[in-house]
């Protein structure tokens, strides 16, 4: 069972590109972030002809998160809840015989900006919604775009940007609370040292200088670590297809025990 998870960059913009990873990849589920679309605007026929079902939580211009499904969906919860001033950046749905959870998390701008404390109490909310990982006897998975950083190792220059936006202190202590809540990351399970990414800068050829952060995770319960067979971060994707633009993030999958 193929689990996965990509920060599109606004969907309108990438349909073709998700199209063409969906039937390359052949994902089971996929968490998507970063819609920019109402849920009337979602391209829920292009989606069904790729042989997915999809549940939404559209916002116009920006937030928005999606999961797709070869398998019937049900929704559990749309929205983090006391944090949807924040916006659409939560989508739980049931589906495979997983609990899935595509989530949003607030950039935060800048340490000085107001939006910064705002995005430590969205990530204490999310902590306390997901503790336990859910029902540790289900099978749970939680991913998205979460930008922090969660180690140095994570940062293409952590020395520089120490104490900035991502990696912080603050930051990190909120994503540790995560991972001892009950939530692993399953990169880190299998690259418990590799140096990966997965955003990179339009700007400055930071892609090609491997000038990334790696702020996009697939976290899995321990019903689903026992499961894990492989993660990979699909940096090729992050490359220009023909006339087709990338997102700035690549798409993180990982492959389960049936």
């Amino acid at each position: 069972m193929r689990v996965a998870t990509w920060n599109i960059n606004g969907i309108r913009a990438r349909l073709a590109f998700l199209l063409e990873w969906l039937a390359v990849r052949q994902p089971d589920v996929v968490g998507l972030q970063e819609l920019k679309i109402v849920e009337e605007q979602f391209p829920s026929a292009e989606i069904e002809a790729a042989g997915y079902h999809a549940a939404v939580l559209g916002q116009k211009s920006w937030n928005g998160v999606a999961v797709l499904s070869r398998q019937p969906l049900e929704v559990e919860q749309r929205g983090l809840p006391g944090q949807h001033e924040l916006g659409a950046r939560l989508l739980t749905v049931h589906t495979g015989g997983l609990r899935f959870t595509s989530v949003y998390c607030p950039n935060g701008k800048h340490t000085g900006h107001a939006d910064f404390p705002r995005k430590l109490a969205w990530l204490d909310t999310l902590t306390e919604h997901v503790a336990l990982g859910f029902d540790p006897g289900v099978p749970g998975v939680l991913c998205g775009d979460f930008n922090v950083c969660p180690q140095p190792i994570d940062s293409w220059n952590d020395e520089a940007m120490r104490g900035s936006i991502f990696h912080t202190d603050e930051e990190r202590a909120r994503i540790e609370r995560l991972f001892v809540s009950g939530w692993t990351d399953l990169f880190r399970v299998c690259f418990p040292n590799e140096q990966a990414f997965t955003w990179w800068d339009y700007r400055g050829g930071a892609f090609h200088r491997r000038h990334g952060l790696r702020i996009d995770f697939v976290l899995g319960n321990a019903a689903v670590v026992e499961r894990l067979r492989s993660v990979t971060i699909d940096r090729d994707w992050r490359k220009k297809r023909g006339e087709l633009t990338p997102s700035d993030h690549a798409p993180v999958f990982a492959d389960l025990e049936p």
